[in-house]
């Protein structure tokens, strides 16, 4: 994990965090009949054709991998909804809509591994990639406010895992400063912090040659 190796323990990899998601709950529909897995982390099953029934996404993947089931994407990912989203986020230059936690990360094992249960797959990544932009740009001027509050706490409702990862390391050595000098002075540069942040954003999606991090 991040703190064996990284300094600053508090942040994750970017595949690190997509692991994370992996224990995401989410629907399939089997076409085959398996008795039920009894595993360490719950019982699933039993399995039907043709039967609706919820899996950790890791193995929905690994049986989506096999032939033995279609993934079904959850209900925010559809087109209406994501639309929706999207203006709300665009609306609203503070508040940040509800999505799952790991939403960025659940989307691109989809895209990854389900291509063919998703309509308009174009589409929906496009909505994503925007709403997630309109989101980024939302944190940025969190931060810069919170510069300009000479304030000694940072709260953002709503962010997702990855939004969160981001922007953690950064704010806490900001509070860190703060703290240990009292001056409110002292907190590092918002633009200094935001276009740091924004290369680690752009770094994000792009994790190249991904490894396991354990088998499943």
């Amino acid at each position: 994990m991040a703190g064996q190796s990284d300094p600053h323990p508090s942040h994750f990899s970017a595949q690190e965090v997509e692991f994370m998601a992996e224990d995401e709950i989410i629907e399939i529909v089997p076409n085959m009949k398996m008795e039920p897995l009894n595993l360490i982390c719950g019982d699933y099953g039993p399995f039907f054709p043709q039967m609706v029934t919820q899996v950790p996404i890791w193995l929905a993947i690994a049986l989506k991998k096999r032939g033995k089931c279609a993934i079904r994407p959850p209900s925010w990912m559809s087109i209406e909804s994501l639309t929706r989203i999207l203006e709300s986020e665009r609306e609203s230059q503070e508040a940040f809509q509800v999505l799952p936690f790991h939403y960025v990360e659940i989307s691109r094992l989809l895209f990854d591994h389900a291509r063919d249960d998703i309509s308009d797959i174009y589409m929906v990544r496009s909505l994503i990639e925007d709403i997630r932009d309109v989101r980024f740009h939302k944190v940025e001027t969190s931060l810069e406010s919170f510069e300009d509050a000479r304030s000694s706490a940072v709260r953002i409702n709503n962010l997702s895992a990855m939004e969160v990862n981001i922007v953690r390391p950064f704010v806490g050595r900001a509070l860190q400063a703060f703290y240990k000098h009292g001056s409110p002075d002292l907190i590092p540069n918002p633009e200094r912090v935001s276009n740091s942040i924004s290369n680690r954003w752009q770094q994000a999606p792009d994790q190249g040659q991904r490894r396991p991090l354990r088998k499943r």
